[in-house]
């Protein structure tokens, strides 16, 4: 489903009826999106978030979590006729869903929508590709629901300020779920009411916790696969009449009460307004930042500064002191603490998630790659010691959630001090990346499955994806074997 007969009758939420549910609003959004109204630099930039995404998710099929993922669901369904990425193999539908997006999130290198918090394409890009190959939707029409999702789960995450994190939610598998509700549902060809109904089914699904964080747990990583999972199985049961509630998001055990803790007593700080204002009108995609590095995004800030200030004052371990890193204070409980942890990652996970680690290893090895998550670099002797260097306090003037910023000071042993700040996270909107940063990305992270050409094929197919009949020539390409 490309379009509507007519695309006037839903030009902005702001022309619906006020007495409407937030389920029922943005499924009169969903049934209403007209391909044809979406600015070109929108069309562009999503082909551009799309790519990303393959990228990332042909380099996570060459790691062991990868084939333990894809074994699983392979062992648990058998073969089917979707591709997963990177792999030989093929699955039914919601697996190759799932493993898709465990493989794209996989290496915490995918995009980020600042002010909802969330990796809303790790999500949305799994389910499109599934959903567009089961329904024979052509590439405009995969483009379309790739929009709605995003644009509705970074909303729904904008929603509640960052508080869905204070509360031990990860939004990425939480509120995806609901975006990959909306996009499975246009490629589906549901009613509104159908779209309505599966979002208050998606309600009793959608999940996503942060004791990851705890000891570097893999769980993360499937997220935004089992959001898809949770999207494609509501649109289904909704299609066939199962009823679902109305007020999956505002209701007194909605999204929004049930895991702010309203419904015990706590204060559930969420503004639902957020969740429609502007649709169709504003595209919250300009503001979901593109990642430079392979790490927590709240980390970018300070990478970026600690190997700005070791180019500019040639700084090497042994000479530095002290380090202090300035961050938001909404973002400490997920990089910084607890601090013992983060100065000895056991694992990549943990060192992707510290911002002790992300500086030390920044400042001793003057770059930070994929390389720098082997063991061999977060059990290197040199970066350990450096982090016992690394402090943090609260920035009082961080730019969080809007944007991840960091500020970084290096106390020398010889009395020097030097101190860089990043306003602005690298990738977002006010700091971005150019499509040329961008295809330099994705060849990097595609070659380490397929060849340049095979990489080169994937790259012409989705930035031709809107002249594309249907997605199966992709996921071929997709397909390794």
């Amino acid at each position: 489903m490309d379009s509507v007969a007519n695309p006037a009758e839903l030009t902005s939420v702001d022309d619906t009826d006020a007495a409407m549910t937030i389920s029922e609003r943005l499924a009169s959004f969903t049934t209403g999106f007209a391909y044809q109204d979406v600015p070109e630099e929108v069309l562009e930039r999503a082909k551009l978030h799309i790519l990303d995404c393959l990228g990332i998710g042909l380099a996570s099929a060459t790691y062991r979590f990868g084939h333990i993922m894809a074994n699983a669901m392979q062992g648990l369904g058998g073969d089917g006729p979707y591709p997963v990425i990177g792999l030989p193999m093929r699955l039914p539908l919601r697996d190759a869903i799932h493993v898709n997006g465990t493989l794209v999130h996989g290496l915490d290198f995918d995009d980020t929508h600042g002010g909802g918090v969330i990796h809303a394409s790790a999500s949305a890009v799994p389910t499109v590709l599934g959903m567009a190959q089961a329904h024979g939707a052509t590439g405009k029409g995969a483009l379309a629901a790739y929009l709605i999702a995003v644009e509705t789960a970074s909303r729904i995450g904008m929603a509640v300020n960052g508080n869905f994190h204070r509360a031990g939610h990860h939004p990425t598998g939480l509120v995806g779920a609901f975006g990959c509700t909306l996009a499975a549902g246009r490629l589906a060809d549901l009613s509104a009411p159908q779209l309505a109904l599966a979002q208050g089914i998606t309600l009793s699904m959608a999940s996503g916790s942060l004791e990851f964080l705890s000891d570097g747990a893999w769980t993360k990583r499937q997220h935004p696969g089992w959001a898809g999972v949770c999207g494609v199985t509501a649109a289904a049961m909704a299609m066939q009449g199962f009823e679902g509630p109305m007020q999956a998001y505002e209701g007194r055990y909605g999204l929004f009460n049930l895991h702010l803790g309203q419904h015990i007593g706590a204060t559930a700080d969420y503004d639902a307004d957020i969740v429609t204002a502007g649709l169709g009108e504003t595209w919250e995609l300009k503001n979901v930042a593109f990642k430079p590095y392979p790490a927590c995004h709240f980390n970018h800030a300070f990478a970026d500064a600690a190997l700005t200030l070791q180019k500019e004052h040639s700084l090497w371990p042994g000479e530095i002191a002290s380090i202090v890193a300035r961050i938001g204070e909404g973002q400490v409980q997920v990089v910084c603490e607890p601090e013992a942890d983060k100065r000895r990652p056991r694992n990549e996970y943990e060192a992707q998630f510290s911002v002790h680690y992300i500086i030390a290893a920044a400042l001793s090895r003057g770059r930070f790659t994929l390389d720098e998550l082997d063991p061999s670099a977060f059990n290197d002797p040199a970066i350990l010691e450096l982090c016992d260097r690394v402090t943090y306090e609260v920035d009082e003037q961080s730019n969080y959630p809007r944007y991840y910023s960091g500020e970084v000071t290096v106390r020398t042993k010889d009395g020097r001090e030097f101190t860089h700040r990043e306003d602005h996270n690298r990738g977002s909107d006010a700091n971005p990346l150019s499509t040329l940063d961008l295809e330099e990305k994705f060849f990097a992270n595609a070659t380490r499955c397929v060849s340049r050409d095979r990489a080169q094929q994937v790259l012409d197919l989705v930035m031709k994806l809107d002249r594309a009949q249907d997605l199966s020539e992709l996921g071929d390409a997709l397909t390794a074997g």
